[in-house]
């Protein structure tokens, strides 16, 4: 299938490793102008020579107002941006009396505010343009709430009310906003959190953790143009691991 991405500028956030890494290399792949995001310099410019792709913005995305920042300045040295990918790393695990204020509000710029402030940035573009794809990167915790993951499960799970709003708000402008729900997925995150894989699998209807270049297929799919009727969705990339409808 010919996905209409050759030349599309395309920005991913928190892209330096795991699941940004996947998504932009497969971006690259499919003739994106890729632009990475990190707050690691030394691990940016890794990723770079490693998937060929065309820009590097170091940036701490805990940071107030920071996304916003560096998508503007991403407009400004890619001449604008077609794709944006929305993606941070999680929070720290732990029930709600355990958690502090401290790591509720670290939480909130992390996983809320940094794509909010990306999103209000990259958006007015598009919708002058005519045309631009945003991609969401939340979790099944967003569908389906985990107890160790308080703060994570709160917070992603409002993020599926702002990707609907948002979607239905730009529709009329040919831009798309859709969120995508990864699961158990091979990355370093699995084992921060001290995740027993062999244990997980057996849970999974697949019988196996999930690969990151099979959600970066998703997220590839999600921003081309034979997709541009989706908007508005939260999809699953779980191997059927989450139980709801």
């Amino acid at each position: 299938m010919e996905l209409g991405l050759k030349n599309r500028r395309a920005l991913v956030l928190g892209a330096s490793q795991g699941l940004g890494k996947a998504i932009a290399k497969a971006l690259v792949e499919e003739g994106c102008k890729v632009g990475l995001v990190s707050r690691s310099k030394a691990r940016l410019e890794q990723t770079r020579a490693a998937i060929g792709a065309h820009h590097v913005f170091e940036c701490d995305l805990n940071q107030p107002k920071a996304s916003g920042k560096v998508v503007q300045e991403a407009i400004k040295q890619m001449g604008g941006v077609d794709i944006l990918v929305t993606n941070t790393g999680g929070p720290p695990k732990g029930s709600f009396t355990q958690l502090t204020h401290e790591q509720w509000v670290e939480g909130f710029q992390g996983l809320w505010m940094s794509a909010v402030d990306a999103m209000s940035a990259a958006i007015p573009g598009m919708k002058t343009q005519k045309w631009g794809r945003v991609i969401m990167i939340t979790s099944l915790v967003a569908k389906e709430p985990s107890i160790p993951l308080t703060i994570s499960s709160g917070y992603r799970a409002g993020l599926t009310g702002l990707c609907k709003s948002v979607a239905n708000e730009v529709a009329p402008f040919n831009v798309t906003v859709n969120a995508v729900l990864p699961g158990y997925t091979m990355t370093d995150r699995l084992k921060e959190l001290g995740v027993d894989l062999e244990k997980v699998a057996q849970d999974i209807p697949a019988k196996r953790i999930g690969k990151p270049e099979e959600l970066a297929a998703l997220v590839a799919f999600l921003v081309s143009e034979p997709a541009a009727y989706i908007t508005g969705q939260s999809i699953l990339c779980d191997g059927g691991a989450t139980k709801g409808i």
